[in-house]
């Protein structure tokens, strides 16, 4: 005889018009095993549904596994058929070559042609930029810290006689630049601040936190970033012009830049400067080449009376 299970959440539709048909049975055949103690009446239907309660959930348990095999099985395949197609292309790093490579200013003049129309017409008046710049990154990195926020002409006499003091551009290594005094810095037009920075750059070069081929072999561009931000005196603006114009790296975007902000500005026609989280949205069509096109920036603004922020050219 089948007995109603009051668990099971699939029967609940058929399990109420049992109840009213077997409780009477059982509440006779209780009432004539025990009819002097009733105090006992509930314990014992309890025992009784307990015994005719495995047919019931026999039948449930051969029910429910479908379900429970069947229901998570597809989400967990889904999940992963749509995780995978995601993940495949971020492990799979696109290494460019720097832009003083051979072919590779013809690339991406060529993919910003395509990719942007409205700076396909910069492209069209103004000559091809040209990446050739051969200095050692410890070079390069101390004349970015005794040019910043000075003009041409002022960074460029306190960077001669600095060269003059070492030697020679050959003699600007970690072990000249630590043999100087800040009197002899001083003496050539170098701040006391500029002084302790090139200290900094310096010492990270002898601890071996810093070297040459580090910086040119590091080929994931935020981990360059970080990296050259550890160096006092180098904020994002100068990270940034060195990696483009040092190191040659053809996907840097400096959106802290007046320059190319402005350069956007005029481009999209937008009535403000665009913010950094703009800059990317606007300047992401130029992916893998958006050094070029800041480069591009900057010529456009020149044209337009503007100042190009110091960028070199």
């Amino acid at each position: 005889m089948e007995q109603p299970h009051p668990q099971p959440p699939l029967n609940q539709q058929p399990s109420p018009p049992p109840p009213p048909e077997e409780q009477p049975s059982l509440t006779s055949s209780i009432s004539q095993l025990t009819p002097s103690n009733p105090s006992k009446i509930p314990t014992r239907p309890q025992k009784i549904r307990k015994l005719s309660s495995p047919p019931t959930i026999t039948t449930t348990t051969v029910q429910l596994k479908p379900q429970s095999t069947t229901t998570p099985t597809p989400t967990t395949a889904t999940k992963n058929r749509c995780r995978n197609p995601s993940r495949s292309p971020l492990n799979i790093p696109k290494v460019l070559k720097p832009l003083s490579t051979p072919g590779e200013i013809s690339a991406a003049i060529n993919h910003l042609r395509s990719a942007d129309p409205l700076l396909a017409d910069v492209i069209d008046n103004h000559p091809p930029p040209s990446f050739d710049s051969n200095q050692p990154p410890f070079l390069a990195l101390t004349k970015s810290i005794l040019y910043y926020q000075l003009e041409y002409t002022a960074g460029t006499s306190i960077y001669t006689r600095f060269v003059n003091l070492c030697g020679g551009e050959n003699g600007v290594v970690p072990e000249t630049v630590l043999s100087l005094t800040t009197q002899q810095l001083k003496q050539i037009g170098v701040s006391g601040r500029k002084a302790s920075y090139l200290y900094d750059i310096a010492n990270k070069y002898n601890s071996g936190i810093l070297s040459d081929e580090l910086l040119v072999k590091m080929d994931d561009d935020r981990l360059l970033f970080m990296t050259l931000s550890m160096i006092k005196g180098f904020g994002s603006w100068s990270v940034h012009m060195f990696m483009i114009f040092s190191l040659h790296r053809p996907d840097i975007l400096p959106v802290s830049d007046l320059g190319v902000r402005k350069g956007v500005q005029l481009l999209n026609m937008l009535d403000e400067l665009p913010r950094p989280s703009q800059m990317e949205e606007l300047c992401g069509k130029w992916r893998p080449y958006r050094s070029v096109g800041a480069w591009y920036m900057w010529r456009f603004v020149e044209g337009k009376g503007g100042s190009g922020n110091g960028a070199p050219v």
